[in-house]
C-alpha cells in the first residue's frame, strides 16, 4: 500500500460508514414518515419510520459499493464517486389523500432529511470554529480530529446525496419531482428516462458531471466555513 497509513484508512472508512449509515437511514425514513402522514401506511407497518439503519441498509448500495469506492479513492488518488443508497422506501399511492401534493413531498422527504442533517453539521462546525475551539493548531489531534472528521462528512456526505438525488432522473427523487409537473403529453419522454435512467445516471458518473455540479456547491460551504462571520 506504499506510504498509505493502514491505521488511517480504516479510522477513516469507519466515520464514513457511521455517517453514511446515518444519512441513508434518515433519507429513507424521511420518505416513510411523509407517506404516513399523508395517509399510506405501508412503510410505517413495515417498521421503517426508524432511524436503525438494519431497517434500511443495502448489502450491496450501502455496504459493498461505497466500501470498495471509498478504498479505491483513498488508495490509488482515483476519483470514484462515493454514493450509495439504501433499501427503497415502499409506497403506495393509491392510499394518499392528495396524490400530487402527496407525490412530491414524499419525494423531497429524504432530500429534505439530507439537508437538515447537513445544516446542523454545518451549524457545529461553523460555531466550534467561529469560538475558536477547532484551530488550525489543534484541528489535527485528539478527540478534535475525529469530531472534525465527523462533521466533514456529515456536512458533505449530506450535501453530496442530496444534490445526487435531486437529479431528474430515475430511480432518483427529481424524476418523481419533474413527472408531477409535466403534461401527460410528456409521459412517452418520463417512460423512456424510466427506461434509460440507471444508464444515463452511470454515463454522467463516469464522464465526472456529477462532479462538475457539485464542486461549486462543496466551494460555497467551504468558503461559508472558512470566512469569519463575526
Amino acid at each position: 500500500m506504499g506510504n498509505i497509513d493502514p491505521v488511517n484508512l480504516v479510522s477513516e472508512l469507519i466515520m464514513y460508514m457511521v455517517v453514511l449509515l446515518l444519512a441513508i437511514s434518515c433519507h429513507e425514513a424521511g420518505h416513510a414518515w411523509m407517506s404516513y402522514k399523508y395517509g399510506d401506511d405501508t412503510a410505517y407497518m413495515l417498521g421503517r419510520v426508524t432511524l436503525n439503519p438494519i431497517k434500511h441498509t443495502d448489502p450491496i448500495g450501502t455496504l459493498l459499493i461505497p466500501i470498495i469506492s471509498f478504498v479505491v479513492t483513498y488508495t490509488t488518488g482515483t476519483r470514484v464517486p462515493l454514493i450509495g443508497w439504501g433499501v427503497p422506501t415502499p409506497v403506495n399511492p393509491r392510499k394518499w389523500t392528495n396524490y400530487r401534493r402527496a407525490n412530491v413531498m414524499v419525494s423531497i422527504a429524504g432530500i429534505g432529511a439530507n439537508l437538515i442533517l447537513a445544516t446542523i453539521g454545518f451549524a457545529i462546525l461553523k460555531t466550534l470554529l467561529e469560538t475558536a475551539v477547532i484551530t488550525p493548531m489543534n484541528y489535527d489531534s485528539g478527540l478534535i480530529k475525529v469530531l472534525l472528521m465527523f462533521l466533514d462528512n456529515l456536512i458533505f456526505l449530506n450535501v453530496s446525496l442530496a444534490v445526487f438525488n435531486l437529479l431528474p432522473f430515475p430511480p432518483l427523487d427529481g424524476s418523481k419531482v419533474l413527472a408531477t409537473f409535466l403534461p401527460e403529453r410528456f409521459e412517452p419522454f418520463m417512460n423512456l428516462l424510466e427506461t434509460y435512467g440507471y444508464l444515463i445516471l452511470l454515463l454522467l458518473l463516469y464522464w465526472g458531471v456529477m462532479g462538475i455540479i457539485i464542486s461549486p456547491i462543496y466551494s460555497l460551504v467551504n468558503y461559508l466555513l472558512i470566512t469569519r462571520w463575526f
